[in-house]
């Protein structure tokens, strides 16, 4: 279950200042991922192929979305060099995709 707790671990949150705004990465970073996978994402197990369940992998994806969704704030960062990192969220999903 990805609850707002795992989530702040994963980000490394004390406190609770700044949980409307994760609450809102991880809303967006749900649709994201159902949009992406043309999928409604279910949290109990699929009733059939338009339902994707919040597998482990899935839930890894959002995690990451999230993640870099809270570091990068604004629309534009200048002064640094930036790598997309291979096997993230993309790979998480590929094989849920339908083509």
């Amino acid at each position: 279950m990805l609850d707002l707790a795992r989530v702040k671990l994963h980000l490394r949150l004390d406190g609770d200042e700044e949980d409307s705004i994760v609450i809102g990465y991880i809303e967006a970073a749900k649709a994201h991922v159902a949009m992406h996978c043309d999928r409604a994402l279910v949290e109990a197990d699929p009733a059939g192929p338009e339902e994707m369940g919040l597998t482990p992998d899935v839930e890894q994806a959002i995690l990451l979305l999230v993640g870099h969704w809270y570091a990068n704030r604004e629309a534009v960062v200048t002064g640094t060099i930036s790598t997309a990192v291979p096997l993230a969220v993309e790979r998480l999903l590929w094989y849920r995709k339908r083509f």
